[in-house]
């Protein structure tokens, strides 16, 4: 075993996160925290599998089959989807590509694990509230601070479209009151946009910031214990909304909506309102149109009217053309393996007649 195997991964995995994605990549929080998180769960399914503690572990314990293994696992045992499982995935090949491109005599290690691929998923069909049911969400009454805190969460993600991670992010410098109510979401990829809030949004926030700390980077959501309000919290709480909502609207019944649903039903509400596909790309800060083609495939009356405007469109036939006379003549049977010329085409006499 080479040196660089044996070499304890205590010591790669804090240069991998801090010095490569972080000094070097400069990759987001978001980004390190996910493989962090990848790599601390390998590190204890490896040490279940070995006895090993995880500060005793090496390179050449995190081979090919080991990998193989641990995806098995979040799989079948804690139950990942499969995009999950590849997340993770993701996450370790990066690390063996920094720890190859580092130590040259580990490519051998390194090499089949990079060669293990990642798993095809089937695409769900995205689900969104119908006007009604998001009618119902948007105004339901708001008595409590939590109450209150939920609607804005609510009201925000469905008027700017935004995705959980972002409204959750946003800090009380965020919000705009320059020439109009305005919200600065950090999006995939560093990306920055800003989204115009409607004049009753606006005031509601304007009422919620009243309650807040002046500071600049006070949270804008936060949860009962004054720290930041999380994704698992944000939905836990819708999920007990729509529960509630379901003698009135039972179609919510058996639906795995989750806060990010709301930005597919912004979407689609405004696509359904003839919005330009390009503006809401646009809108909803996604990198190319062509994200936003899929939900054109959720809307079944904009399919119905394309197959009334199919049904309804005339087919002009056109007369058919005369049949070429060279290809006519090249179309003719093969008489006992020959092909025999009646007479020559008129257009042709002149140069057969020369030969």
């Amino acid at each position: 075993m080479n040196k660089s195997s044996s070499t304890t991964l205590s010591q790669l995995i804090p240069d991998f996160l801090c010095q490569y994605l972080q000094a070097q990549r400069n990759a987001s929080p978001q980004t390190i925290a996910s493989y962090r998180d990848a790599l601390r769960l390998l590190l204890c399914f490896v040490e279940q599998a070995t006895s090993r503690a995880p500060a005793q572990q090496t390179l050449s314990d995190w081979n090919a089959p080991q990998i193989l293994s641990f995806l098995d696992h979040l799989q079948h045992q804690r139950h990942n989807q499969v995009r999950t499982r590849n997340a993770r995935l993701a996450a370790i090949r990066s690390f063996m590509r920094y720890v190859g491109q580092r130590f040259p005599e580990t490519l051998a290690l390194t090499a089949r694990v990079l060669d293990i691929p990642a798993k095809r998923w089937d695409r769900p069909l995205l689900d969104y509230l119908s006007k009604a049911e998001t009618h119902a969400l948007l105004n339901a009454p708001a008595r409590t601070w939590s109450q209150r805190r939920d609607h804005l969460l609510w009201t925000l993600l469905y008027h700017t479209g935004a995705r959980i991670s972002e409204i959750l992010a946003l800090n009380r410098d965020d919000v705009q009151w320059t020439s109009s109510p305005a919200l600065q979401l950090r999006g995939k990829g560093r990306k920055q946009r800003l989204v115009p809030l409607p004049p009753r949004v606006a005031a509601q926030l304007k009422s919620w910031l009243k309650d807040l700390p002046l500071a600049p980077d006070t949270p804008l959501l936060t949860n009962r214990h004054a720290q930041r309000l999380t994704r698992f919290g944000a939905h836990k709480q819708l999920r007990h909304r729509l529960q509630r909502l379901q003698p009135q609207h039972p179609s919510l019944a058996k639906r795995k909506l989750s806060p990010h649903s709301l930005r597919h039903t912004a979407a689609m509400h405004l696509l359904q309102s003839h919005v330009d596909i390009t503006t809401i790309a646009l809108w909803l800060g996604h990198a190319t149109p062509a994200t936003t083609h899929h939900y054109v495939e959720l809307d079944l009356t904009m399919k119905r009217a394309a197959l009334q405007k199919l049904a309804q469109t005339k087919t002009h036939t056109r007369p058919p053309k005369p049949a070429d006379r060279l290809l006519a003549l090249l179309k003719r049977p093969l008489l006992c393996g020959v092909l025999h010329f009646q007479k020559p085409m008129k257009s042709m006499e002149p140069h057969l007649n020369s030969t």
